[in-house]
């Protein structure tokens, strides 16, 4: 299906190939999926075996059972050889464990990067929060002289920090997604699913390091003394 949208077909359309230097022309009766990932036998073009039924050609089968054993292939395996000589066995399934391997290695490269630049996205966080400890100083001093508790102003600076979390967290959600989705679907031309309950675990924990690293610098702060500071306004 994919390769007739490309080649602008449509069933009904007569398509020729050419086998072995004759023009077999046919018409084209329906669009497939193909799934070549599976690494199943398959083919771009099926035609009715009467088609090419003076050509040579060979047979091919796929056995598949996922539950068997290595000894269990093995078996079969030979037992196909021994009363059929002439047959050419591929055990797929070491293919696929070897590209099971590559995969999780590249998954566990992409998931290191991706705690790199988590780590490194805290780290200019918590920078931020540090550059603003000077002027909360200053809020903090003004608002006890005014008569501010220590437990207001830390639930004024929760809801800050918290404020600030959410927004970061919202918008990096809505930029990876959208970076995530064109890389997976557009480029890698793979399925793109959203995982809804790792969105809001990622929110969450970007919320509880948020508001843990600011008011570890708050606490410090609430512990200034009033005077040298108003002295300095």
């Amino acid at each position: 299906a994919e390769e007739a949208g490309e080649l602008g077909l449509k069933i009904g359309d007569t398509v020729t190939v050419n086998v072995l230097g004759r023009n077999i022309t046919a018409r084209i009766a329906n669009f497939r999926n193909v799934e070549w990932e599976s690494l199943s036998i398959n083919f771009v073009m099926v035609f009715s075996p009467n088609s090419f039924a003076g050509a040579p050609h060979a047979w091919l089968a796929t056995i598949i059972d996922p539950n068997a054993t290595a000894a269990e292939e093995a078996r079969v395996l030979k037992s196909i050889t021994n009363a059929y000589p002439t047959i050419t066995s591929v055990r797929v399934k070491d293919a696929l464990d070897i590209v099971n391997t590559l995969l999780g290695q590249l998954a566990t490269a992409i998931r290191a990067a991706a705690a790199v630049a988590l780590v490194a996205s805290v780290l200019v966080l918590a920078g931020a929060l540090a550059a603003g400890n000077r002027a909360r100083i200053h809020d903090a001093v003004v608002l006890k002289t005014l008569g501010a508790t220590r437990g207001t102003l830390i639930r004024a600076f929760s809801y800050e920090y918290f404020i600030l979390g959410l927004a970061t967290a919202v918008f990096a959600l809505l930029a990876g997604g959208v970076a995530a989705w064109f890389v997976v679907s557009r480029i890698m031309t793979l399925p793109s699913n959203f995982l809804p309950d790792v969105a809001v675990a990622t929110v969450a924990v970007a919320l509880v390091v948020t508001v843990g690293i600011g008011l570890a610098g708050t606490w410090r702060i609430l512990g200034q003394k009033a005077a040298p500071v108003l002295r300095e306004l």
